[in-house]
């Protein structure tokens, strides 16, 4: 547990550090007023909650997902209700979206609201062990409360960019108090640019915290570091459209789903594939977990 308290603690500073970088434009440009950081924040809020709210139907429609009973999808409802009720959670709803894109995401804001989507290309390429490794790292997204994690991440991240975009046009009390106007203009374009490398670091603690909940969820880490290996052929060799719905919701998804390498691969909201399959050998090499992924007590 120790791994994961690091994680906790991380998120709880970078979050600290995107209040700073969003008090600190505050205190340059509008010393004394509060009410363009108010409207800003309020506005941002606003977007966040009705995201937040409706973020299983946003996710689901976004990849085109469709709804599917146990008569039609038995080995994810056996799966999924036996790891439900070794957490002791409620069963979530299923669906499978029509993409050759081997995938997996989990969204809602509770688990009582919970989704869990896989797409047909990533139920073709893996096994039912693989497959058990993969919707336990899905419902511990949903258990952690990840999407309230990066619905708020996101909407820090945001105010702070529509604050800087505002100040880049109009100005702010710096310029008007004789600031000097080359550092303002800095701060306002390194603020946001700040914001979305802090909001891309939470969101990758939460895929190692999801990555080692889910393993112990199912006892078997090997498992998940073996469909990682296979998700991470599969996407290079059937990446997602790079659309704005898509973009929305990529940082949901168990492995990147859009090609890219160099800076792209740089600015990624998901871990190193090589990295996160190390994690989870060493969790497997631990004294933890037994012969066939079964953990010892």
């Amino acid at each position: 547990m120790g791994h994961r308290h690091f994680n906790g603690l991380k998120t709880v500073l970078l979050f600290g550090v995107l209040w700073a970088v969003l008090l600190g434009l505050w205190a340059v440009f509008f010393r004394g007023s509060q009410g363009m950081l108010f409207l800003f924040t309020a506005i941002g809020l606003i977007g966040t909650f009705v995201g937040y709210w409706n973020s299983d139907k946003i996710a689901i429609k976004a990849m085109h997902a469709y709804p599917v009973t146990e008569l039609e999808a038995p080995e994810m409802y056996r799966i999924v209700r036996e790891l439900s009720t070794v957490a002791r959670q409620p069963m979530p709803r299923l669906y499978i979206s029509p993409t050759q894109a081997p995938n997996a995401f989990a969204t809602g804001r509770n688990p009582k609201n919970a989704a869990v989507c896989c797409t047909e290309g990533i139920l073709r390429i893996l096994d039912e062990r693989e497959l058990r490794g993969v919707l336990g790292h899905e419902l511990m997204h949903v258990y952690n409360r990840d999407i309230l994690t990066s619905s708020v991440a996101s909407a820090l991240a945001g105010v702070i960019t529509s604050l800087a975009q505002f100040l880049l046009i109009f100005g702010g009390g710096d310029r008007r108090e004789g600031g000097n106007p080359l550092a303002a203009i800095a701060l306002a374009i390194l603020a946001p640019f700040a914001a979305m490398l802090i909001q891309m670091a939470i969101s990758r603690t939460r895929e190692y915290d999801a990555d080692e909940d889910g393993a112990k969820l199912t006892g078997d880490p090997m498992a998940l570091a073996s469909a990682l290996r296979k998700l991470e052929q599969g996407t290079k060799a059937a990446p997602l459209p790079q659309t704005q719905s898509l973009e929305n919701v990529s940082h949901l998804m168990l492995a990147n789903p859009f090609r890219g390498g160099g800076m792209a691969k740089l600015f990624s909201t998901h871990p190193p594939m090589d990295d996160r399959i190390a994690r989870l050998e060493k969790m497997a090499g631990g004294t933890g977990f037994g012969p066939g992924g079964i953990t010892r007590y």
